[in-house]
């Protein structure tokens, strides 16, 4: 029971929930340094979160979250790994905690972050990329497996299913939780960058919840991309993605009004962009196309930069936007890259155009689910007149999203048709 002037359950609930969004990734990675084992260190972490709901009660809410459940994880995993006959003989490896007796090891890896390391820990060679994502997305971004079945444009039940592959597969393959040495960097390079995309666009339109960007994973993934260009100062998809990040983030102040409604790109206040975002943006993607050819990273960053350097909507240069998407396609045959491009070329060469490149994207089975492919068909079909038409893409639209602020919007456009 909780003390008399503690805070009310209420209360207490609320903080463990923000606690979980913001602090998760920071306390499972640090437990990890602990266990060395992801399994056993999520096992903890989720103990010590239902442990803050029980103490902080009658305790109050301690300044630190973060500190407190960190704390509460590593104890109660150096309890469970004390009481394992098999793990005693390691006690004296456990990094960081002055009750274990012994020396402490040198930590030789020059990743700056525990997060970060731990992501490197999880992109290991030995799964298949999509696995390391999803898996990475899950466990240490703490999205839900529904988020990171979104991410990846397939259901829950089958990102569940790819997720527990992933964890036999480190299981019986006995692959370590170890952090790569800077040799190791290279080859998993590739999968680290598709997390932080990933999860940057998560943030960037929460997939549900009443809040159109989910500003946790915004500031996680923009810290997390930062940190990669200090540890790989020289890498081009590294620029690239940062660059990605910033230019696109430069607009969220303007993606909703003061009452929390949609507003489109081309009815958004462009001198309330974050210019020094943007400035910054602009020249890391120039270094970024140094490439050849250049990544999907530095391309998706030009086009951002092409909306980011246009002084209105009215003088975007569509054409030099559907180039980049061709070369986008080409580089990264995406379905969502293809509705981007369509949807380009609706705005370059007039809405029947983009209709005609829609259509060709109908029966692709990953954008079956997809609401941005109905709101598109949608936008196009208002444009030409086609209101029928128009009212049921938007009503597919509708059935497809659980983003409240989305809904809000599609529900107006559905509106103003009847209307």
């Amino acid at each position: 029971m909780a003390s008399f002037g503690g805070p009310a359950p209420a209360e207490v609930a609320a903080a463990v929930a923000d606690a979980h969004r913001r602090e998760w990734a920071y306390v499972l990675a640090a437990t990890v340094r602990v266990t060395r084992d992801i399994d056993l260190a999520e096992e903890c972490v989720q103990d010590a979160y239902a442990s803050a709901l029980s103490a902080w009660p009658a305790q109050g809410v301690p300044a630190k979250t973060g500190a407190w459940l960190t704390t509460a994880a590593r104890n109660r995993a150096l309890d469970l790994l004390r009481r394992s006959q098999t793990a005693r003989r390691y006690l004296p490896l456990l990094l960081d905690d002055p009750a274990i007796p012994g020396p402490e090891p040198a930590d030789e890896s020059d990743i700056p972050d525990d997060r970060l390391r731990l992501i490197f820990t999880c992109c290991h060679p030995g799964i298949a990329v999509e696995a390391q994502v999803a898996l990475t997305l899950r466990l240490l971004c703490g999205l839900t497996t529904a988020e990171v079945g979104r991410a990846f444009l397939v259901s829950e039940p089958t990102m569940a299913a790819r997720i527990t592959r992933a964890k036999k597969k480190i299981a019986t393959a006995r692959i370590p939780y170890r952090v790569p040495s800077a040799a190791d960097l290279p080859e998993r390079i590739d999968a680290v960058l598709s997390v932080i995309h990933l999860l940057y666009a998560t943030g960037h339109t929460a997939p549900s919840g009443d809040n159109l960007v989910r500003l946790d994973l915004v500031e996680r993934s923009l810290d997390l991309a930062r940190m990669l260009r200090e540890l790989l100062p020289h890498d081009l998809g590294v620029a690239a993605l940062l660059a990605l990040i910033l230019l696109t983030d430069a607009r969220r102040g303007t993606r909703t009004d003061p009452q929390g409604r949609l507003v489109l790109l081309p009815d958004q206040d462009r001198s309330r962009w974050d210019s020094r975002a943007i400035s910054e943006g602009i020249s890391l993607v120039r270094e970024a196309l140094r490439s050849r050819p250049p990544g999907r990273y530095a391309l998706m960053a030009a086009i951002s930069a092409v909306h980011s350097e246009s002084p209105s909507w009215a003088a975007t240069d569509w054409a030099e936007l559907v180039g980049l998407y061709d070369l986008l396609v080409a580089t990264w045959p995406s379905p969502v890259v293809a509705l981007n491009r369509a949807v380009a070329v609706g705005f370059a060469r007039g809405p029947l155009a983009g209709l005609s490149a829609l259509d060709e994207l109908s029966d692709e089975p990953q954008l079956a689910h997809y609401s941005y492919l109905a709101l598109a068909r949608a936008e196009f079909l208002t444009k030409l007149g086609r209101v029928v038409e128009a009212r049921l893409a938007y009503t597919e639209a509708l059935m497809l999203t659980e983003n409240s602020v989305e809904r809000d919007f599609l529900e107006g456009r559905l509106a103003a048709l009847s209307s």
